[in-house]
């Protein structure tokens, strides 16, 4: 088994902390291989910003994205960017408020949430990045909450902790809601 994630935003956005959560979660909690690579452009923020996430059950001899199972984007122009990358049928999973996809979506199954609208309710739209964690993981189950969880306790400053929990749950019960309005 071997799953493909790829994670596309702008500077700023959490992009990638988004993938290095995901792959320690894989990793130290989930107990499966994994390997993280990232790329961002000059700009501090507001440039392209992307990460990407390998899982598998056996040793990772190319840690590359190169048909994503899942492609994760909180911009118009990461999903521009990247979209190319999903294969046919795979998961795409948008910032609905700031991503709107066009008829190339038609060939992936696309769930959106309002990350950032979530993140402002909560108090900070820094925490945009970890609501869509608490989504993906909730819609996808490609690593386990619990492992998810601990991932955040360990990378999330202490001060910040409580906010990025309640972050992540909301992504995780707005997932679990999607998930029963579609069954």
């Amino acid at each position: 088994m071997r799953i493909e994630i790829k994670f596309g935003g702008l500077g700023g956005q959490g992009i990638i902390t988004a993938g290095y959560i995901t792959a320690k979660a894989a990793a130290i909690y989930d107990g499966k291989e994994s390997a993280f690579t990232q790329d961002y452009s000059a700009e501090a923020r507001g440039g392209a910003s992307t990460s990407e996430v390998v899982i598998s059950d056996e040793k990772i001899n190319y840690p590359q994205v190169l048909h994503a199972d899942y492609l994760i984007v909180m911009s118009q122009s990461a999903y521009n960017d990247y979209l190319y990358k999903l294969k046919k049928g795979g998961v795409l999973i948008i910032e609905e408020d700031l991503v709107k996809p066009d008829e190339r979506a038609k060939d992936f199954k696309v769930y959106g949430i309002p990350a950032t609208r979530f993140a402002e309710e909560i108090g900070n739209p820094i925490v945009a990045n970890i609501v869509m964690l608490g989504f993906f993981t909730a819609v996808t189950g490609v690593v386990s909450k619990e492992a998810m969880w601990k991932s955040i306790e360990e990378r999330i400053p202490k001060r910040f902790l409580e906010m990025n929990q309640k972050a992540f749950l909301k992504g995780y019960d707005y997932g679990q809601k999607i998930l029963q309005e579609s069954s």
